[in-house]
């Protein structure tokens, strides 16, 4: 019937199984999400109350640029699980016609370099990671609000080890599937 699945043919190699970082990449791409329409809310309130009442929302412009950051890197582990890093791929479309092991090089080149960038930005951030959680680091106006720093930096971090184990674990299929453009399983 037209209805039903068509079944594989016999012989036709099996689906690719998902990027195995996929199921956490897209809970961690939610939470950025409904942190972003959140964001959005309070920015809206804040100008409501700032132009039609003359009560504005105190720290929602700090709040919101120290939340950018966070959510950048609670989002990037599932822009590499997709396939969806920004990268322009036409060089790479005309190395893989003349050489798919040139181009495997590349793949896994480039996914490795990714991984040792967000190793090294791990590195980086934890110093700050640290001492905003030791030494009670706060943003905002004291007696009027302050919001802890520890946790925007926390997000940094982990993003960025998750970014890193996410290239890591994309490198087998990188090579078995250069050349094919799109979403890497």
């Amino acid at each position: 019937m037209h209805n039903e699945p068509e079944l594989a043919a016999e012989g036709a190699p099996a689906p690719e199984r998902p990027h195995p970082l996929q199921g956490l990449a897209r809970v961690l791409a939610a939470i950025g999400t409904v942190w972003i329409f959140l964001m959005m809310m309070m920015v809206v309130a804040d100008v409501v109350g700032r132009n039609f009442l003359n009560t504005p929302i105190t720290g929602v412009a700090e709040f919101a640029a120290r939340s950018v950051a966070s959510i950048v890197f609670l989002q990037l582990a599932a822009a590499i699980c997709s396939g969806r890093m920004t990268r322009s791929d036409f060089l790479l479309r005309l190395i893989g016609a003349r050489s798919i092991t040139a181009l495997r090089v590349l793949e896994i080149g480039n996914a490795l370099l990714g991984a040792l960038l967000f190793v090294a930005l791990a590195f980086i951030a934890w110093p700050e990671f640290t001492q905003a959680w030791s030494g009670n680091e706060f943003f905002g106006v004291q007696g009027v609000y302050t919001v802890p720093t520890w946790p925007f930096r926390a997000l940094i971090v982990a993003g960025s080890v998750v970014a890193a184990a996410a290239y890591l674990l994309q490198m087998p299929s990188l090579w078995r599937h250069a050349g094919e453009f799109g979403e890497p399983s």
